[in-house]
């Protein structure tokens, strides 16, 4: 099994678009989730460092500049989807990736406090 750290340039970039009021907050990760066609179109406009700033995690050992490098998608590469972020807490969860899960967990309440989400 794969080990994540924390992509803090993503976790940034994630807190920098709810502060801004990018996001969404129904939709299904699953359909809207960029799928590797519009991955590689994103990457022929943009950096790599741009790509990596939609992901929470980073793969351990994974070779830089690569797409296996970064792991746990919070958007759509315009906007964060909160189904998303609750994917992320999930997977994390799941295979205990805590420090990743905690991040996305951090950002989910944020992103519900901007949007007057609360119990």
């Amino acid at each position: 099994m794969a080990t994540y750290q924390v992509n803090d340039a993503g976790v940034a970039r994630c807190r920098e678009l709810i502060g801004a009021r990018q996001y969404v907050l129904d939709s299904e990760w699953s359909d809207v989730q960029p799928d590797a066609a519009a991955q590689n179109a994103y990457l022929e406009r943009h950096s790599m460092e741009e790509y990596a700033a939609w992901h929470l995690g980073l793969t351990v050992g994974a070779t830089e500049g690569t797409k296996g490098r970064y792991a746990f998608a919070f958007g759509d590469f315009r906007r964060v989807h909160r189904s998303a972020l609750i994917a992320c807490v999930f997977r994390a969860a799941q295979w205990r990736h805590k420090a990743v899960e905690l991040a996305a967990h951090d950002l989910l309440q944020r992103l519900d406090a901007q949007a007057g989400i609360s119990a």
